[in-house]
């Protein structure tokens, strides 16, 4: 009989006070129009920079020349001989766990984040897309860096890569952590299927653009930071690329796979350590779906913060990065 441990901070004095610090800094919303200054950013991000170096991994897929991008951080001190990849969420950027880098090298770990296919300064073929490929993709990576195993952590959709690749790749994971993973229910039935249309809005209304970021916003931060802002003005600079109906496409193709897949049915073979993380306001049946999967998964603990959204590794980073440590260490 298995033992699911399930951890749910309530409102105690560390959230409290993080949380208090946080809103009476920071900004309450972002703006209601684009800050002057905004425009076009390239698909592959030439332009911004991320808090350590890229390094590139070349390779064919599907007949296509492709690489992707990742930042490769050595452990701050003394090594733990410990390996941990970070994989970001749909619309995301390896460069968005620098607080958890930090702190994971500070305590002796080797630190992965990688942009995935198709999204940051990696390529961005049009190909046919999957989280298997994705999962794929990281025993691909680790073996260009010579890591034979590693504690994988994912972010929404990159919650389910991290699920994919355990339950393929069982013998070179030592970890596994979903952070507000999507998918945590099996939608699919009843839906349908709708072949992809190839309609691409070539030339987007930004002020339509400007306010779906804003709804985004929203929808995903309970305590609006300043510093986020920059995923909006990113993609916001997409939109006026020239190169923009290339990404669009490939997120069609993206958006169309995630529709036709699901990682539920994986839960109850994979044999790994598991910890499923997340911003308790999130989406509102997320606390419950996050429980209902801890019983599912045979080693599996639950631990919910309460008062933040879909990003907690940005909204409360010193919480997340104490229970990764914690976590991690056994």
């Amino acid at each position: 009989m298995k033992t699911i441990e399930i951890k749910i901070w309530r409102v105690g004095l560390i959230v409290f006070a993080t949380l208090l610090f946080g809103q009476l800094y920071a900004q309450a919303a972002p703006p209601n129009e684009p800050p002057p200054g905004w425009g076009p950013i390239s698909i592959n991000m030439e332009e911004i920079n991320y808090p350590y170096p890229v390094s590139y991994m070349n390779f064919d897929v599907y007949g296509e020349d492709v690489r992707i991008a990742y930042m490769d951080v050595a452990p701050v001190g003394s090594p733990n001989g410990r390996t941990v990849i970070f994989h970001h969420g749909g619309l995301y950027y390896g460069w968005y766990w620098k607080e958890q880098i930090a702190a994971l090298s500070n305590e002796g770990y080797r630190v992965i984040a990688k942009d995935r296919l198709g999204w940051g300064k990696s390529s961005k073929p049009v190909i046919p897309y999957s989280i298997n490929l994705w999962a794929a993709n990281t025993a691909r990576l680790m073996d260009h860096l010579d890591i034979e195993q590693a504690a994988l952590i994912g972010h929404s959709i990159g919650g389910q890569m991290v699920t994919r690749f355990a339950f393929l790749f069982p013998e070179r994971i030592t970890h596994l952590v979903t952070v507000n993973q999507v998918g945590l229910t099996d939608r699919r039935g009843g839906r349908g299927f709708r072949p992809l249309s190839g309609e691409i809005d070539a030339d987007p209304n930004m002020d339509d653009v400007y306010a779906s970021l804003l709804r985004w916003a929203n929808e995903n931060y309970s305590n609006w930071q300043p510093e986020f802002l920059e995923h909006m003005r990113i993609r916001y600079g997409h939109r006026l690329s020239g190169d923009w109906s290339r990404l669009a496409e490939v997120s069609q193709l993206t958006g169309h796979m995630r529709a036709m897949d699901t990682v539920v049915n994986d839960w109850q073979h994979i044999q790994t350590k598991t910890l499923i993380l997340g911003g308790e306001d999130d989406y509102p049946t997320y606390a419950i779906e996050s429980k209902r999967a801890a019983e599912i998964f045979p080693n599996a603990e639950v631990f919910l913060i309460p008062g933040v959204g879909h990003n907690p590794h940005e909204e409360t980073p010193d919480i997340v990065n104490k229970e990764l440590i914690r976590f991690l260490e056994f």
